[in-house]
């Protein structure tokens, strides 16, 4: 069969999982910081941590009709997030010290991995490309977004300069590439650049998305 004429190639199971156990072990950092910041005692910084690393591709297997949820039917998707939050709680004092511009990086990183991942996982379940690209999304900000409301918090989602378009665009770029035939290893990492740099130099140069203007 020529290049021309063969099936859009697809995401094997080993690179899903590594993208998703990275993706879980960096959020989960990210949502124990979250916490700290909070001043959540240890059991709520554990709760919030595993809710920000699992949560986004709990929502994405449940509605791609992957269920049980991979992260629950694997221990090693908890024992990681927990592992994560386990590690800010131990090694605070390390991290007190840690620039705003650091954790930035590492959320930023975080949506990156999860956007891809979601996307990548959605294809494999023979998904329309267009819905590939809003699992991508959903996958990157649902864990921010339920660790925000626990908070008492307006979501990063809706008011951050470029947070959610920057998942979208990164899954976007992998599901184009994935679609054109070109390798799911080099897509998922071109795409994760993509939503990596576009989040980082939004919040560099302060660009928003349009608002509506008031009266």
């Amino acid at each position: 069969m020529s290049e021309e004429n063969s099936p859009p190639r697809r995401f094997t199971g080993h690179l899903l999982f590594v993208l998703d156990l990275t993706g879980t072990f960096v959020f989960a950092i990210e949502g124990a910081l979250a916490a700290m910041r909070g001043d959540l005692d240890f059991f709520g910084l554990m709760v919030l941590a595993f809710i920000t690393a699992l949560g986004g591709g709990i929502i994405r297997d449940l509605l791609i009709g992957a269920v049980p949820p991979a992260s629950l039917q694997d221990w090693r998707y908890g024992a990681i997030a927990l592992a994560g939050g386990a590690a800010v709680f131990f090694f605070h004092r390390l991290l007190l010290v840690v620039p705003t511009q650091l954790i930035m990086l590492l959320d930023a990183g975080g949506l990156a991995l999860f956007a891809v991942a979601g996307a990548g996982k959605a294809l494999s379940f023979k998904m329309h490309p267009f819905i590939a690209v809003l699992m991508g999304g959903i996958t990157g900000v649902g864990g921010g977004t339920v660790r925000d409301v626990l908070l008492m918090q307006v979501p990063t989602v809706l008011r951050a300069d470029v947070y959610a378009t920057a998942a979208l665009a990164g899954a976007a770029v992998m599901v184009v590439g994935m679609r054109l035939n070109r390798s799911p290893q080099a897509m998922a990492v071109l795409g994760a650049l993509v939503c990596f740099t576009l989040r980082v130099v939004s919040v560099w140069l302060h660009w928003n998305l349009p608002k509506v203007m008031g009266q």
